[in-house]
């Protein structure tokens, strides 16, 4: 694959039908935008974007979302496993390092461990942090994990493909980086020096 590498690695954007095309957006920059005519949601955008990944040659693809809450560095932390051999799915927690937990807030934490347990109930894996949508795959794995849910629920129905393909999975740190302060500050700034 060729394009923009950031970090050593080739990006992927796909736009979900969003009012003003991303292309606009990423002119000049030389990465892949694949645009969905209308929005189909979170599911269907990064299935559309891993067999994207995958129709032009890629060993393995990370899902970061393109919201500021994942440090770019981590993605190599995130792909080690898979390029060591010791994994065909790799899944960020920020419940493994203690520093990484307390960035996320009392009730969320609650919500996000609640939902640990209801998955572990029924699916009988588990997991730190079961809905974190830092996540990679071997090549291998995308072959056997295609989502068909299109919203949300294909964090959920990830991890039940990854079960029923019974694929080598483990858990690295991920700090979630997501400040709406800092969002909000960056498009302020975006638009006064526009």
């Amino acid at each position: 694959m060729s394009g923009l590498v950031l970090f050593g690695y080739t990006i992927v954007v796909v736009d979900d039908g969003s009012a003003a095309s991303a292309e606009s957006c990423l002119a000049g920059l030389s990465v892949y935008c694949v645009r969905h005519g209308a929005n189909l949601g979170h599911g269907a955008a990064l299935q559309t974007g891993t067999e994207f990944a995958v129709e032009h040659g890629a060993s393995a693809i990370a899902h970061f979302d393109a919201d500021g809450q994942h440090d770019p560095a981590l993605i190599e932390r995130l792909l080690d496993p898979i390029v060591r051999g010791r994994a065909d799915v790799v899944l960020g927690s920020r419940f493994l390092d203690p520093a990484d937990r307390l960035l996320v807030p009392q009730t969320k934490r609650i919500l996000l461990k609640l939902g640990a347990i209801v998955f572990w109930a029924f699916s009988g894996i588990w997991l730190t942090d079961a809905h974190n949508g830092f996540r990679a795959f071997s090549r291998k794995a995308v072959e056997k994990v295609h989502m068909r849910k299109s919203g949300f629920a294909h964090a959920t129905e990830i991890l039940d493909l990854l079960r029923r393909a019974k694929l080598p999975y483990v858990e690295v740190p991920a700090t979630s980086m997501f400040n709406g302060f800092d969002i909000v500050i960056d498009l302020m700034l975006r638009k006064l020096f526009k």
